[in-house]
């Protein structure tokens, strides 16, 4: 199973996006559960994002991750 990993500058946007948008942070919250469930079932970013992946929340946001095989992250 995978884990995740937040750095600090996700952190504070995530702090900040739960006092101001609640009920996107349990959408976020239940993606994410999704993300560790299965990570390669999103869809995969070209370019200069080549490696990471995204999933979109709603219709306001998308995030954007990254998985690391090594560390199963």
């Amino acid at each position: 199973m995978y884990s995740l990993e937040i750095t600090p500058q996700v952190d504070k946007i995530f702090s900040k996006l739960s006092k101001r948008y609640p009920k996107q942070m349990d959408i976020i919250y239940k993606k994410v559960e999704q993300i560790i469930q299965n990570p390669y079932h999103f869809k995969p970013l070209k370019g200069d994002m080549h490696g990471a992946r995204r999933v979109h929340i709603g219709k306001s946001f998308v995030l954007r991750y990254e998985i690391n095989e090594e560390k199963r992250r």
